[in-house]
């Protein structure tokens, strides 16, 4: 099936164009779900004339967004917790109490593949409401191999149930069960023998995440996993320099890991080994602000080096439950100063690179798939500077 977007205004994205890839009085052609043309209309080549045509009437036309990082797959909530905090409980108050990453492990566990994407697709929908076209779910929550495999399995039917892009994420190393009485290495020990292999057989990530911190496993414990992901051919991410400098960023890069996520902590060093290896940071201000850190991730480095800038959601019970690309864009700005077009491209161009997707899509070019947002603004600013608001107009997946 052919169709043309005409009439309207195009962000391409493409790499090597000034700023956003501005068009003005462009239109855009696809053909079997995948873009042939986008360009400004006058250049439109000929033989589309029996195409369905849309007439956008003057509106703007982005790549459909691409949120980069979520752990959208879960099981109830922590609003408790929200509250406990609001009165004054610590975080160690609210672990004593039950709470934390405990109870988000023990109510996956608890709720079966369906419960699990009957709860998810309220999520999924609000992104989709959005002009979200692609997006990255990691498990996490289940810390056994049966679990992170039911996990993995209902974010893969979030993608059969509605009409999204949907890359998975194996994150069994994001904490530690109740059932390992405190010994890490222990646990890591699972992960790369038993539990990684067995999701890299079955098929259900597409790569591997950590996270590096204090709280959660040392650098050398990461690398075990990222060199077990190594062996079974999956890229890998790491939730990096959050709370402190563990040089995560630099161990991600070391890697050649396609991201490294949060950064809060993150120094020249590891900027510039970011910058070398091609590694994206991917901004995460919705956890930023929901957990009222202070130290903003080094944006200025970042663009010193190179490194290229994504933003996403992180949705998550208990540090970021945020379902709205376009809120995260206008954080972004706020909270850490990026500018509009660092803030689009972030959660298109960048947010593809930063899954290894960029082949596919995240930019208006031939031969990529006709993933679409048409929004109803006058300029690009507007995607960035509102807030509650929701300007889209249509969202096109893969031509429809």
């Amino acid at each position: 099936m052919r169709k043309v977007w005409r009439n309207a205004r195009l962000l391409t994205l493409a790499e090597g164009v000034d700023a956003l890839g501005l068009v003005e009085a462009g239109a855009v052609a696809a053909q079997d779900g995948r873009i042939v043309f986008a360009g400004p209309q006058s250049e439109l080549p000929t033989g589309f004339g029996d195409a369905e045509t849309i007439d956008c009437e003057g509106r703007l036309i982005t790549p459909g967004l691409i949120d980069c990082h979520t752990h959208l797959v879960h099981a109830g909530d922590r609003a408790n917790e929200f509250e406990m905090r609001l009165a004054g409980a610590s975080y160690e108050d609210v672990a004593k109490a039950g709470g934390g990453i405990v109870s988000s492990v023990r109510a996956l566990r608890a709720a079966s593949e369906d419960e699990l994407v009957a709860q998810s697709l309220p999520r999924l929908d609000a992104l989709i409401a959005e002009g979200v076209t692609t997006v990255e779910i990691k498990s996490g929550y289940g810390l056994d191999t049966e679990n992170e495999m039911k996990s993995l399995r209902a974010a893969r039917r979030l993608g059969v149930e509605r009409k999204v892009s949907v890359r998975t994420t194996f994150l069994g190393a994001h904490a530690l069960p109740p059932e390992m009485d405190g010994d890490k290495d222990r646990y890591i020990d699972m992960v790369v023998a038993s539990m990684l292999p067995a999701i890299a057989r079955a098929g259900l990530a597409d790569a591997v995440d950590g996270f590096c911190e204090g709280i959660a496993f040392s650098p050398q414990q990461i690398a075990r996993v990222f060199d077990a992901a190594k062996e079974a051919g999956l890229p890998v991410r790491l939730h990096a320099d959050q709370l402190s400098n563990l040089h995560g960023a630099a161990l991600a890069a070391g890697y050649g890991a396609l991201s490294a996520d949060h950064l809060e902590y993150t120094d020249d060093a590891g900027a510039a080994a970011m910058a070398k290896a091609g590694t994206v940071a991917v901004l995460l201000p919705g956890a930023f602000y929901f957990i009222r850190e202070e130290k903003r991730p080094p944006v200025g480095l970042f663009r010193r080096h190179g490194v290229r800038l994504a933003v996403a959601t992180d949705c998550n019970p208990g540090t970021s439950p945020l379902t709205s690309l376009l809120l995260a864009m206008n954080m972004a700005a706020t909270l850490f100063r990026l500018t509009v077009d660092e803030c689009v491209a972030g959660v298109t161009r960048e947010a593809a690179r930063a899954l290894g997707l960029l082949p596919e899509t995240g930019t208006l070019e031939p031969g990529k798939w006709a993933d679409l947002a048409i929004w109803d603004v006058e300029r690009p600013a507007e995607l960035v500077y509102r807030i509650g608001f929701n300007p889209l107009h249509a969202r096109v997946w893969r031509g429809e």
